[in-house]
């Protein structure tokens, strides 16, 4: 039997990654993108890797402001954020040349947002039979690329593109 060693993820699985405050107001004031996985900063929203990402590239759309449904996002930030979007759509295509991407948003505890109050956008590529036995059987994802070096090619990236 082959085992797959996957520490990074022990923190969310057990629990322990559980935060006091918002995470997603509190990241931003760190001073230090690279160290929290701050890809870019906009007007209104930042770019983060997930920390536990379901696929290499897996980034999230956060806006700066503290709000728990889409509908009380002011309008600039929502067009920022979609606007971010398209720009990560366009980066990860670069990159990793998925088959296809998702982007998504899980509002509230029973839509299965991790962080419920605070909205975000996930945007990640997928492939075809990107989920296989492992899994669906195994409840594992096994990511070939490291978070740094995630970090490094798609800040890289968006430094390098135009903005929308």
């Amino acid at each position: 039997m082959d085992h797959l060693w996957t520490p990074w993820r022990y923190a969310y699985v057990s629990g322990a990654a559980k935060v006091s405050g918002c995470i997603f107001c509190d990241l931003p004031k760190e001073g230090d993108d690279a160290r929290v996985r701050i890809v870019s900063r906009a007007k209104y929203c930042y770019i983060i890797l997930n920390t536990y990402p379901y696929t290499n590239g897996h980034v999230m759309i956060v806006p700066f402001e503290h709000v728990d449904e889409l509908h009380k996002l002011e309008t600039p930030a929502a067009q920022e954020m979609t606007a971010l979007a398209q720009r990560m759509e366009a980066v990860l295509r670069q990159l990793y040349s998925p088959d296809g991407i998702n982007l998504g948003m899980n509002i509230g505890k029973a839509a299965g947002a991790g962080v419920a109050g605070h909205i975000h956008m996930h945007v990640l590529p997928r492939w075809v039979a990107d989920a296989n036995f492992v899994s669906v059987v195994g409840e594992t994802r096994i990511l070939p690329e490291s978070l740094d070096m995630t970090y490094q090619r798609i800040r890289g990236a968006l430094e390098a593109a135009p903005t929308c």
